[in-house]
């Protein structure tokens, strides 16, 4: 998989944590190979697990220089697989973390917009990307003036996919590209497993969308990532 994320073109991949062993491995990984990072967190999905321990554990893991953020955390409305108030002190938790530690957070919003713009609104300033990003052109406007990241996955490539305008609308230097492999396949691609590599779908999409090449789309959306993540040499 890697040589194949390779072989596409790509510079560099985060590998994100959604649990304590999702995120030790994926240190683990970033340790292993020069071109991944990790990020460190528990999802939302989750969130009924995160205790003082677990708090400190990820604050552990994040000492790692080539943890480059925190998260998956955020907001799950959809699924409501942990209490809403157990998802909303789990994502102060680690948006405080993140402070604590100087690293900007990957946000994880499902049906829960207004709230998670509340939260960040309400946090110690950090940075951080708004992670496969599922809301209209105001409320990505409004991460923007919070200072984040807009992230385009592979939902781009569905014609119905209200993403399609956020994509077309966000200012060029807060514009990401990502998969959130294994899910969020994008169309016209064989299987039913995303990868990293199929990243460079998503690019495609997204410059036929905005007027541009996927190349000029690649070199964006690299250098964006840089600056968001301070990408280890």
């Amino acid at each position: 998989m890697i040589a194949r994320a390779r072989a596409a073109g790509l510079q560099g991949m985060v590998v994100v944590g959604y649990d304590l062993e999702s995120s030790r491995r994926a240190v683990e990984l970033a340790q292993a190979y020069r071109d991944i990072v990790a990020a460190v967190g528990i999802h939302p999905h989750d969130a009924r697990h995160v205790t003082d321990d677990t708090l400190a554990e990820l604050r552990a893991l994040a000492e790692s220089p080539r943890v480059v953020a925190i998260g998956e955390t955020g907001l799950d409305f959809y699924r409501d697989l942990s209490p809403r108030d157990m998802q909303r002190h789990a994502f102060q938790a680690h948006l405080a973390l993140a402070h604590e530690v100087g690293l900007p957070v990957i946000v994880h919003d499902r049906d829960a917009h207004d709230e998670v713009a509340a939260i960040l609104a309400a946090a110690d300033k950090v940075g951080g990307v708004m992670h496969c990003f599922s809301g209209g052109v105001g409320l990505a406007e409004r991460a923007v003036e919070l200072g984040f990241y807009v992230g385009i996955a592979g939902t781009v490539t569905r014609p119905s996919a209200r993403v399609r305008e956020v994509a077309r609308a966000v200012p060029g230097d807060r514009l990401l590209i990502e998969t959130d492999a294994p899910y969020l396949m994008p169309r016209g691609l064989p299987g039913s497993r995303n990868e990293p590599a199929y990243v460079a779908r998503v690019a495609e999409e997204v410059a036929a969308l905005r007027g541009n090449t996927p190349e000029q789309v690649g070199r964006l959306a690299a250098e964006n990532t840089r600056q968001l993540f301070a990408w280890p040499g």
